[in-house]
């Protein structure tokens, strides 16, 4: 056995230093060793990070080629049983084909219309040939004394039944029914490739907690003959054998006594939003969280549409009374109604969509608002109004029927 020489203290200096050389292939298992317990310290870390993830986002749903849909499978249904309805129609119908819808769309209209003559209500007329001719609308006479027979002459409940007829379009798969007193904001095609349901609605927020209900202003339809008969059958009152018993429905409370436990909930924050928010000063509900933070911007760039609903205000065809500014604008944050107000945002918001809605009337109706009403208007909304109070806060007593026309 070699030992190596001890060095002795007379060695020199250079001689102390001077140890043997290990050879090359020891150093690299040394290295190797070192390398191997870091890479073994550092995939121990990746494996505790790996278990603390984040849990992963769910899949995107399939990718749907629109140039290859079907789209004589797909429409949007609106109807008119007066003048300002007929032009919202044509509006809503401008909108899709401004935005690249390319479903079909329909409309329902009195049959009398057909009838009119040039110098009597002309504009209609006109209106119904440019649902036809421009925006390529399917339209369907229909016969409003079979739809409310031995009623009055009142309106609302011929425009609620008349929303049920979009059930009996069975040549199409979907059909997406729109309240027509809305702004158009964004393309709502992607709702025809919801997973298969009868029924889909968004939530009637405003209402909650008081009432859990669906909205009507929107209804995704898979078309039946079947559930069209037994809907109607009930608006009419046909099921019920006792006359004191019989009494009409709105759309509104059928769809919910129907489909109110089984129908495919839309998020309200995009299929669901009502002008009235804008004026309220508690968001929560419409949020869902204490939390968050309202931001009137993000929430018109999350929306399709906004449903106008501002009670005791008229819909926005008709000019606002001078002296109901001060109460029904949404108030600023800071210094409300003094010179110095700021954090106005809301109130921009919501004079905008109804200056918008306004400037859309004029331009594809070429028609220009009603007079405004007389002001204060009666203390009781009209019966059916489901838009919230004037202070824009939800009541459980607005009930989910007709709109006010």
């Amino acid at each position: 056995m070699t030992s190596h020489r001890r060095k002795v203290s007379g060695a020199s200096e250079a001689d102390f230093f001077d140890i043997p050389d290990e050879p090359i292939l020891a150093i690299v298992k040394r290295q190797i060793r070192r390398i191997r317990t870091w890479a073994s310290i550092f995939v121990f870390i990746l494996f505790i990070l790996f278990l603390r993830r984040e849990p992963a986002p769910p899949p995107a749903l399939p990718h749907i080629n629109y140039d290859l849909v079907d789209w004589s499978k797909y429409a949007y249904t609106q109807y008119a049983t007066s003048s300002p309805y007929l032009c919202n129609a044509v509006m809503v119908f401008d909108a899709l084909e401004r935005l690249g819808s390319r479903a079909q769309r329909v409309l329902y209209y009195p049959k009398n219309w057909e009838v009119l003559v040039e110098s009597d209500n002309s504009r209609d007329r006109e209106l119904l040939q440019l649902a036809k001719i421009k925006y390529k609308a399917v339209l369907v006479p229909i016969e409003l004394e079979m739809i409310k027979p031995d009623a009055g002459p009142g309106e609302e409940w011929e425009k609620s039944i008349s929303k049920l007829l979009a059930f009996a379009e069975t040549e199409f798969k979907r059909v997406i029914h729109l309240d027509s007193d809305i702004l158009v904001l964004q393309t709502m095609d992607e709702l025809f490739f919801l997973p298969p349901a009868p029924v889909a609605m968004p939530r009637a927020y405003w209402l909650l907690p008081g009432q859990k209900v669906l909205s009507s202003l929107l209804v995704v339809i898979e078309p039946s003959y079947r559930r069209y008969k037994a809907l109607v059958d009930a608006a009419l009152g046909i099921e019920s054998s006792e006359g004191e018993n019989k009494r009409i429905k709105y759309d509104m409370e059928l769809l919910n006594e129907f489909y109110g436990d089984s129908a495919m909930v839309l998020p309200h924050r995009h299929y669901g939003l009502i002008s009235g928010e804008f004026r309220s000063e508690n968001h929560t509900i419409f949020l869902g969280s204490d939390d968050e933070v309202w931001d009137p911007d993000k929430v018109i760039a999350d929306a399709k549409f906004v449903h106008f609903s501002d009670w005791p205000l008229p819909k926005p065809w008709v000019m606002w009374p001078h002296q109901m500014l001060a109460d029904i604008l949404p108030k600023c944050k800071v210094n409300p109604g003094s010179l110095h107000e700021s954090g106005c945002r809301d109130r921009d918001v919501w004079m905008k969509l109804y200056d918008d809605f306004r400037i859309k009337r004029r331009d594809v109706c070429k028609l220009l608002s009603y007079p405004a009403p007389n002001w204060p208007p009666g203390n009781e909304p009209p019966p059916g109004n489901d838009s919230p109070p004037e202070n824009g806060s939800p009541s459980a007593n607005d009930a989910p029927a007709a709109d006010q026309a």
